[in-house]
């Protein structure tokens, strides 16, 4: 059983090389293709993720479910999907694209079906479970999709193009779900609609991706020149090995992950990176209406603000950090340090001068989701292409562990200080524990400083 499950999932095999004058003809036709099937792909995986948070006090009266119900379906989300994306990152090194990410699509779908279908919290529990762990089929195959298809000069700027995508998918997942709610009437249409997107999605998936260039009858990225200049200048690429082969479990995780010191640093890193980048997604709405004056609108706000304003700002660091030898670190390590101080002027601001937080909170989304990109893209730098899936997974694993510290951390703390010393002693600490953590991300960062993938490779 599981030898044909791991069959139908595996590499597709490599093809005779087409002629050259196909080849210049077709790459870069190939290369679009897969930066756009795996942008779409990955955006409708937040389509079916984050659209929860829209119907949580709908279904929570519905149901009678208590908040802390709602509190453990968002923190199994979480955790799933932390597991979920390692595990599945493991599995992806060693499979085709399509066949992967369309199952995960297909399963996150019929996952969202049966949440708006059946009224029993255990049921909930596990199928929110099972969604987790479905979208961890969705970074893993795109990051492999991009090791393959783009060198590692151009790896900043294109896989910062194709990282906007959860920017989009995210900010689009909550305007989905309540339109699909006010348009149809009842809660449940808040999971059948995106369901119904995902589904559709997987076809189109599985239809449009595809593996390797070798797939299809190309060359290695390691071995393309998309024009007659870059044929004329030396390549800072590896040149691709002869008889490419998938890479054994203890190969992509021993070897490339556990053994490397740089991949290990950046997802310590990543774990206080996304304290950072999660505690005002996660609680800035509830902390300006607390302590600031906010209205539900204003909350709202804020978190639109977070999210894209780190659109434009992840191309540009992305593209920058190309044009900086692929220092990375470096950027990611001084585009940190505005964050620090954007807290801290959040902690000082008044009551009421809510255009100065929005303004702090824009500062943290434009800077921190460039950190959270680069760092994704110093795993990719620092292991094999064929092993991307692997790192980037446990990379992604430590910073969905920080998200479920930061949750239930900030919940705890606060709850435990404002009942001894008060509501603004306990904002203040726990403000002041979430620039501590991005410290700590700057000073993890700045160990990868001089590295670059012509040095790191």
């Amino acid at each position: 059983m599981f030898n044909k499950f791991f069959q139908f999932f595996a590499a597709a095999p490599h093809k005779p090389r087409l002629p050259d004058d196909e080849v210049k003809r077709l790459y870069p036709r190939y290369r679009w293709r897969i930066m756009e099937s795996t942008f779409i792909g990955y955006a409708l995986f937040y389509l079916v993720r984050n659209n929860m948070s829209v119907v949580t006090k709908d279904f929570e009266t519905a149901l009678h479910y208590s908040a802390s119900d709602i509190g453990s379906l968002l923190a199994i989300t979480s955790i799933s999907y932390g597991v979920g994306k390692f595990f599945m990152g493991s599995l992806s090194d060693r499979s085709d694209p399509r066949k992967f990410m369309a199952a995960g699509l297909l399963i996150t779908a019929l996952c969202n079906f049966a949440f708006g279908a059946i009224a029993s919290f255990p049921v909930h529990m596990l199928l929110w479970g099972i969604n987790g762990v479905a979208q961890g089929m969705g970074w893993p195959p795109c990051g492999r999709s991009q090791g393959h298809w783009f060198s590692k000069d151009e790896r900043g700027l294109m896989f910062s193009i194709w990282n906007t995508s959860h920017n989009i998918g995210g900010g689009l997942a909550g305007i989905v779900a309540a339109w699909a709610v006010t348009s149809f009437g009842s809660w449940q249409w808040a999971f059948y609609f995106p369901g119904l997107l995902a589904l559709i999605g997987a076809v189109y998936v599985f239809l449009r991706l595809r593996d390797t260039p070798q797939s299809v009858g190309l060359p290695p990225i390691e071995e393309y020149r998309p024009s007659k200049q870059d044929a004329d200048a030396p390549s800072t690429e590896p040149p691709a090995p002869q008889n490419e082969r998938e890479l054994s479990f203890r190969e992509l995780f021993v070897d490339n992950v556990l053994k490397n010191k740089y991949v290990m640093l950046i997802a310590f890193a990543n774990f206080f990176a996304y304290i950072t980048r999660y505690s005002m997604l996660d609680w800035g709405a509830y902390y300006l209406r607390e302590m600031k004056g906010a209205d539900v609108m204003g909350g709202g706000t804020a978190v639109l603000l977070l999210e894209f304003a780190g659109i434009a700002s992840t191309i540009l660091f992305g593209w920058l950090s190309d044009r900086m030898g692929g220092r990375r670190g470096m950027v990611a390590c001084l585009v940190m340090v505005p964050i620090v101080f954007a807290y801290l002027a959040m902690c000082f601001t008044p009551a009421g001068q809510m255009g100065l937080d929005l303004a702090m909170l824009a500062i943290i989304g434009f800077c921190i989701y460039p950190v959270i990109n680069l760092i994704v893209i110093m795993a990719l730098d620092f292991t094999s292409k064929k092993a991307i899936g692997t790192a980037g997974g446990f990379v992604g694993l430590l910073g969905y562990l920080g998200r479920t510290a930061e949750g239930k951390g900030i919940g705890a703390l606060k709850t435990y200080l404002e009942a001894d010393y008060g509501l603004e002693f306990a904002w203040k600490v726990v403000m002041y524990s979430i620039v501590a953590c991005s410290v700590i991300a700057t000073l993890l960062l700045a160990f990868t400083w001089s590295t670059g993938h012509r040095k790191v490779a």
